[in-house]
């Protein structure tokens, strides 16, 4: 893909610099206005505007949508109020108020003026729903019809007004006073005779979504019913808008890589990596690597404390890196599983003693399964092979009850934290590889000079 835009960028460029404008609008017309987005993203900003003037009218408003917010504040500032102006009236609703919600105050006074008042009010509407709910997703842009209207009206009303909504797949059935009644498809609609009334063709088993409903679980449901929309009401269930497939995928795209980032120990951005600063990166990753390194230092602590005993058998020291290595990674199995559960809505604090006595019970068997390897490999290598004396049965048989012992423990509290988490609020990705790796090692470590102390009397 970047090797196709890379040629196509090279030829936008030629056709520029040769200033064939009418070779370079049929060229950019036939794309879709993702790729546009994409290709505006490598073209210096000065090629910028003219290229975007060339598009027609409603490839450049798709296009607009798609762009970063840095080009799109750009775009802004060169445009004289009339451009503003036909870009503002082709947007839907909810792109409007994604794009005035991501701009400096200046440029949404600009972007506010050149819309018409029906659209400013519905944006200011938007706007003031609580920051991830569904309202501040939605678009108040959809198809309703009236129970008592028939099919071939239906179909006259949505010819008329279609044009201006976002979709037209999925029709609404109102009252007077907006209460959702139910709904129907456009292939019901088409299918119906000519006199069927809607309230008769309609599906009254709706459902639908609060305005004050998180957008994630909102965008979940186009997973679980395999809907084109969602229907968004208010508290005395009337309608105010619609959440459509698109706007689901962009939430679960942007939640996805929020957890990511959390899960590698990095403080959300909502820029792409290429646009972010080498200050804005550093910023967003060393307040947890200093949180961590500090927590690390308890390690340091524990190996301080048994510096007498390691003293007595430095055979032991050599094992702990494998030993910390493994419990981080049975921990880190345990906490991915079981976050992901959570966010798939598959697990929940009520299954939190299931889910323990699982990993329990799979502990026990990797842990025995990587005891047995381990202690003929320090045997067999350690032992026999590389002939270290200091190596003895007894040593090998500390380290292998050490493992078992850290795994299961890695994995009790690898499942359990992301859960505690869910309970108390909290954000389950917080409790990720990083933070469940740094007190696995702790726990790790004093397990093993426990073990060894009890077993080699030392």
């Amino acid at each position: 893909m970047r090797d196709n835009t890379f040629v196509l960028e090279e030829t936008i460029n030629a056709l520029l610099e040769s200033k064939k404008y009418s070779t370079l609008r049929d060229v950019l017309s036939t794309m879709n206005a993702a790729d546009v987005a994409i290709l505006f993203e490598e073209i210096p900003e000065d090629k910028l505007p003219l290229l975007f003037r060339l598009l027609p009218k409603e490839l450049a408003a798709e296009t607009f949508v798609e762009m970063d917010t840095d080009n799109q504040e750009l775009l802004i500032r060169g445009f004289s109020d009339n451009e503003l102006k036909e870009v503002v009236d082709e947007l839907y609703v909810d792109d409007a108020a994604d794009i005035v919600e991501e701009m400096p105050a200046n440029v949404v006074k600009r972007i506010l003026k050149q819309a018409d008042p029906e659209t400013r009010k519905m944006i200011n509407e938007i706007l003031n729903y609580p920051e991830d709910s569904a309202g501040s997703i939605m678009t108040t842009e959809y198809v309703s019809l009236r129970p008592k209207m028939t099919a071939e009206e239906a179909i006259k009303r949505i010819r008329r007004t279609g044009v201006d909504k976002e979709t037209i797949y999925t029709c609404y059935v109102t009252q007077d006073d907006r209460t959702l009644i139910g709904y129907l498809s456009i292939k019901t609609l088409i299918l119906s005779e000519e006199d069927d009334r809607i309230e008769d063709i309609m599906d009254s088993n709706i459902i639908a979504v609060r305005t004050t409903d998180d957008q994630e679980d909102v965008a979940r449901m186009f997973s679980k019913y395999n809907f084109m929309a969602l229907p968004v009401v208010d508290k005395e269930d009337r309608l105010v808008g619609i959440v459509t497939v698109d706007d689901a995928i962009d939430v679960l795209t942007e939640e996805t890589t929020e957890d990511i980032e959390k899960m590698a120990a990095i403080t959300p951005s909502e820029k792409p990596y290429l646009k972010t600063s080498v200050i804005e990166t550093w910023k967003a990753r060393m307040p947890w690597l200093l949180l961590l390194m500090i927590s690390a230092t308890f390690t340091g602590l524990i190996i301080t404390k048994f510096e007498t005993a390691l003293a007595a058998q430095v055979a032991l020291m050599s094992f702990v890196p494998m030993l910390m290595d493994t419990a981080g990674n049975s921990g880190s199995q345990a906490s991915v599983t079981v976050i992901r559960g959570i966010a798939l809505q598959e697990i929940g604090f009520v299954d939190f003693f299931k889910v323990v006595l699982k990993e329990a019970r799979v502990s026990l068997i990797c842990g025995a399964t990587l005891a047995v390897v381990c202690f003929g490999k320090i045997m067999l290598v350690d032992h026999l092979l590389m002939h270290n004396p200091a190596v003895t049965a007894m040593v090998a048989f500390t380290v292998a009850v050490t493992l078992v012992l850290t795994i299961v423990c890695a994995k009790l509290v690898g499942c359990m934290l992301p859960m505690l988490a869910e309970r108390l609020k909290l954000d389950p990705a917080v409790m990720a590889s990083p933070f469940i790796t740094t007190i696995v090692d702790a726990v790790s470590l004093l397990i093993y000079f426990k073990v060894a102390t009890a077993l080699l009397g030392l």
